[in-house]
This record gives C-alpha cells, structure tokens and sequence, in this order.
C-alpha cells in the first residue's frame, strides 16, 4: 500500500522510479526545482521509452513563492513542407512510420528554456550532472517494465516495420518481435553524452540536429534542418480561473489546459457535497462534456483559433455552461476521441518553488521512427491535426497541433501550491478533476485522492471506445446508477494502466511537502 509521504526538504514524483530517484539526487546535490526536473525529464526518455523521448513535446508550470506562475511551451512546430498537398492521397495524417514524423521534437528546447529561467534562482549544476543518470542508465541498460513490455507486444504489428524500432527495441534473429528484458540504448547514450557537452541547442543547431535531420530524410519524413534551427520553446502567461477557493492554472493552446480548468470551475456551480457518488462522478463527466464540445470544435494553435478561450473561462459563460448540464440524465456521446501516451512529473525543492512537467511522443513509441543512429524516438504528433482545410486545426507548415498535454497547478487560499497532473489523451483533464477534487475540495488524503478508482469518457492510449470506463473498485451501486441515467458503462481491470498514471507534489506554508504517486504506474514519490 502507498501511503502520502511527507519531508521538509523537496520533493520528487514521477511514473517510473529511477526518474524520481534522479530528481532527488539533484535537490540533494542543492540543485533546483527546474534543475531536477531537467534531470528527471531526461532519466524518464532512457526509462520510459514507450511513453517519453527527446523526441517529443513538453509543457512546463513553473511556481515561485510570491510571483505569478511561468509556463514554458515546448510544442515543435510541423515541417515546412508537411502541406495539406502533400499528404493529400491520405484520408488522415498517418499515425506510425516516417510520414508520421512531421513536427519537430520540441521538449529538449523547453529543458533549454526552463534551465536559463532557472539562472535567477542561482541554478548552477552542470548539465553534464544533469544527463548523468540519463546517459548512465541509457548504456548500462534499463529494466523493461512491464507496461513497456505489453505496448510492445500489442503494436508490434504496427511498429516493427519503422524505420529503426526493431534495432532499437526489438531481439534480432529469429525470435525478431519479443521484447527484450534489460534494454540498452547506446546510441541514444551517445546523444545525450554530446548534448551534455555541447550544450542542449545542439538538438537544434549542432550536430545531433544533423543528424536526426540526415536520418528523417532517408527515411521519407518531411523534416529538414532547416526545421530544428528554426525551433525554439516559448515563456507564455498560463490560463487561469477560480474555483472552490482556489486559483487553477493550466496551459494555453494548443494545449487543452483551457479544458481543465473549465471542467472543475463548471463541476464547482453544481453544487455536489458528497464525494465518490453518483452525483460526483456524473458530475464531473458531465461537465467534461461541456469541455469538450467546445474543445474539439475550436481548439487550435493559437494563430489559427477564431475563438478566444478566456471568454470561455469567463464567469457568465461557465454559469451559461452549467445550466445546460442535468444532474440526473448523460448526455449523449457520440464525440470523436483524442489519444495520447505521455509522462508527467512533479518537483519541489526546499524554496518552496515547484514545478508541473509532461512530456510526451503522443502516442506509445510515436511515430515509431529512431532516425540517424541517434536513438531519438520521434513523436507523431503530428496525427493531431486534421486534414479538414476548413478547420482551424488544420495540417500546414510551421503550425502546432492540437495538445492534450496539460500541467497543472494550483494555488489554495490557505496557502498550499499544488503541482498535478497525468498521461493520458483524454484521460488527462478528467483525472486532473479527480485528484483535485478529492484532495482539495473534499480534504481527502492526497495518495488516498489518486489511487482511489478513476473513470475515463472517451479512449486513453491503446482504446479505441468512446464509453464511460469505470475501474471495477468503484462502488456497485454508484455504477449502477450511472448506468440507469445513461451513461454508456464500461467495466475494466482495478489499476488499469488505461486510466493513467497521475501523480502531485504539494507545498504546504508550514514548510511541509507532500508528494504521491499512482500504484497504477512504475513510480515513487520522494521527499528530502
């Protein structure tokens, strides 16, 4: 059984362990919270390579005592020449392969940012220290979990024919498909053993941007160099509202950080006292409803949005919102849903500074695409786009898609910050609701909040169902009651890996952390 574990000195949470242990490390080496968050980002793409890699995306929220909270933007923008033309013989933008690989991987441009901001906190651990246990781990070998072992099993069919997966992931010889047991990543060691010496804008610039760009062009990929040297990630003002006391933050588009905090401000106007029961649960799913419609018609890059999502966080427009939701009867879904595989990670160090991270490839392994010999397994985030000319989501040059990734943070008016998240796709927003709601709202126990059951509207990584899925631990009679107002009932495993893996750190004004992390993960939570 976990339990909340509780220190005066920082604390570290993540999905996989030694990338919570990393973090540690670094705060116990007197490093910062962006430090260690850097150590633990990089440890979890050598740990977790199903679900994070330098290849991919990350969002930052970054709280300092007595300032407003920083967001980093870390989504790499689509090739120049990943046009509507282009992929016009296709009827969506494909999910696996070298034509998947069409955005620029931007999470190590975030590490980059985050670690200048980390300069005014008198940051100044080597980033050779930094990628130590990253590029240790990556040549000594890892461990296969579990779930990594699993992912590979079911999408192997459509993995193993991208470029660089079977080498990368895969026994050769004739038993060519089963997973290995320890995985050694050498190449990807390489990588990070030249960025820790020529600093992280090589990704960019250097020559680990001419390598990945070599490789993405003899595989048939639409990126260049040009592409990399053209990225870099953004300081951008979060998202924020009220709700029951406290102010909650989140990330602006492309992200659906905007769905989040719609969620738990709309579930705040329906009044539920009691937690766990029918009236929570449909509650919160019916105020993701509302999120979502509104979500999946609009949301965009920025430049690309028609609609200003602040106005939908205004107070007239959540209570307009509100009113249509019936406490009694679902609302039909017919929704179409957004995958998603991604890790998050919480951090704070003994300034009382904290920060919210995720990092994704979207779906598991991305594109499936470890181009160049670099060991880089490239996101295909790109899937998120449409190939609908008419939508502001539309596939083009230099745009970023749609962003289920969401870091989440909070402030509660009695002075507690809370940094939150999970992975997920759809999952994300509605387990941010949980764990907030049951640790903030109803003072439950902030390990008790994220390992009691969750549910999920709509599919996470590996589904394909738009059902109402409900953990089997929830109480009979609660599920029995969503069934008879309509929702469309859905029974999985207890712990199931379907519902994420969420996790929080808190700071609390009496100099007290408190960090959790989810049983249904490889993680730990740690404190100093």
């Amino acid at each position: 059984m976990l339990y909340t574990r509780r220190g005066l000195g920082g604390a570290t949470t993540a999905p996989h362990h030694l990338a919570a242990e990393a973090g540690a490390r670094i705060l116990e080496d007197g490093g910062n919270a962006i430090e260690a968050m850097v150590a633990m980002a990089a440890t979890i793409a050598v740990t977790y390579p199903h679900m994070s890699s330098l290849g991919g995306d990350g969002f930052w929220m970054i709280a300092e005592p007595g300032r407003d909270p920083v967001a980093i933007d870390a989504a790499g923008p689509s090739a120049k020449l990943a046009t509507l033309e282009a992929y016009g013989d296709a009827a969506t933008v494909p999910a696996r392969g070298p034509r998947a690989a069409l955005t620029v991987p931007g999470t190590v441009a975030g590490w980059q940012l985050a670690l200048e901001m980390s300069t005014a906190w008198g940051g100044r651990i080597p980033l050779r220290r930094l990628l130590e246990d990253a590029v240790g781990r990556a040549r000594d070998g890892i461990v296969v979990t579990e779930s990594q072992a699993a992912l590979t099993r079911d999408k192997r069919h459509e993995l193993e024919d991208c470029p660089g997966f079977a080498d990368t992931f895969l026994t050769p010889g004739p038993d060519v498909g089963s997973t290995v047991s320890v995985l050694r990543q050498e190449p990807l060691a390489r990588t990070l053993e030249h960025l820790a010496d020529a600093g992280l804008d090589d990704f960019y610039r250097g020559d680990v941007a001419a390598a990945i760009a070599a490789g993405t062009t003899d595989i048939g990929s639409p990126l260049r160099r040009e592409d990399f040297a053209a990225t870099a990630a953004r300081r951008v003002a979060p998202l924020s509202v009220m709700a029951f006391g406290a102010r909650l933050y989140n990330t602006p588009p492309p992200t659906q950080g905007v769905s989040a905090l719609m969620i738990l401000a709309l579930f705040e106007r329906l009044g539920v006292r009691t937690p766990e029961s029918f009236e929570y649960i449909h509650g919160i799913v019916e105020c993701t409803k509302q999120a979502f419609i509104l979500r999946n018609a609009h949301l965009a890059d920025g430049p690309w949005m028609t609609e200003d999502v602040n106005d939908w966080l205004a107070p007239a427009s959540l209570d307009r919102l509100a009113a249509r939701i019936d406490p009694a009867i679902a609302l039909p879904w017919p929704q179409p849903a957004t995958p998603g595989d991604t890790v998050w990670m919480g951090c704070a160090d003994a300034q009382g500074r904290a920060v919210s991270f995720i990092q994704s490839t979207y779906w598991e392994f991305g594109s499936g695409c470890v181009p160049g010999g670099t060991g880089v397994v490239l996101q295909n985030r790109g899937a998120g786009f449409t190939l609908d000319a008419a939508h502001p989501n539309a596939l083009g040059p230099g745009k970023r898609p749609f962003h289920t990734l969401i870091p989440g943070l909070a402030r509660l008016e009695d002075g507690r910050t809370m940094a939150y998240g999970n992975m997920g796709g759809e999952g994300q927003p509605q387990s941010q609701a949980a764990v907030f709601s049951r640790y903030a709202v109803f003072n439950q126990d902030l390990q008790a909040a994220i390992t009691a059951p969750r549910w999920l509207l709509g599919r996470s990584w590996g589904e394909e169902t738009t059902s109402l899925k409900v953990e089997s631990r929830m109480s009979p009679a609660t599920v029995d009651a969503l069934r008879g107002a309509g929702h469309d009932i859905e029974i999985v495993e207890p712990f199931t890996y379907l519902m994420g893996h969420a996790g929080a750190v808190v700071v609390r004004p009496d100099g007290v952390f408190e960090a959790a992390t989810d049983p249904r993960s490889d993680g730990s939570a740690m404190v100093l």
